[in-house]
């Protein structure tokens, strides 16, 4: 697709499909992830939520194309600058300011039709992520492996998946999609090594 000049941040992006541009919440490209995009289609419709959101880059994607979405996200600054993206693209989402991690944001139980996870890991909270989702629901998630600490952050090990972790964690699930590669980021041109899964909750 086209490439859009973001130096003026989001106020600049001129919708959901730009790509490449990276900003201050994580380090990634505004446009939704790719692998969100190309498997939009196995994905069950209805209530998502976008954990970790940064600014919201896959949420608004999904309040575009008709979900309705809770996004939360630790850094307030991040979740102003979602905020503000969705009054732009009248995508609304519910950015929420929250963190999994010390309970300020607990994922509600039997609650979404599909959770959403880019870039981020946190080990104890992979529960509360399979709670939350309706039966015939769905997760995809996709973040870094051990082998990333080839190609710079993150390098710790809390913070990156081994080989075939995320098959092991949805192994009771319907598992759509896996994969486990290494190779250029769409966004910057550099290396980096991550596994992605889609799946769905019996």
């Amino acid at each position: 697709g086209p490439l859009f000049n973001l130096t003026e941040g989001l106020g600049e992006w001129p919708g959901p499909l730009s790509e490449g541009v990276t900003n201050g919440c994580h380090q990634h490209g505004i446009a939704p992830s790719s692998f969100l995009v190309e498997n939009f289609d196995l994905l069950p419709r209805g209530l998502a939520l976008d954990l970790a959101m940064g600014e919201g880059r896959n949420g608004l994607y999904l309040a575009t194309r008709g979900y309705d979405v809770d996004g939360v996200d630790a850094n307030p600054r991040c979740v102003e600058t979602a905020r503000a993206g969705a009054r732009k693209l009248g995508a609304p989402i519910r950015a929420i300011l929250g963190n999994v991690e010390d309970g300020t944001y607990i994922i509600p139980i039997d609650t979404y039709d599909l959770i959403v996870v880019f870039n981020y890991l946190h080990r104890p909270v992979l529960k509360d992520i399979k709670d939350g989702v309706v039966s015939g629901g769905g997760v995809i998630y996709q973040t870094y492996t051990v082998d990333q600490a080839r190609f710079g952050r993150p390098t710790n090990p809390d913070y990156l998946l081994t080989p075939n972790e995320l098959k092991e964690v949805f192994a009771d699930w319907e598992i759509l999609r896996y994969r486990e590669l290494i190779g250029p980021s769409r966004a910057d041109g550099r290396d980096r090594a991550i596994a992605g899964i889609i799946a769905r909750k019996p």
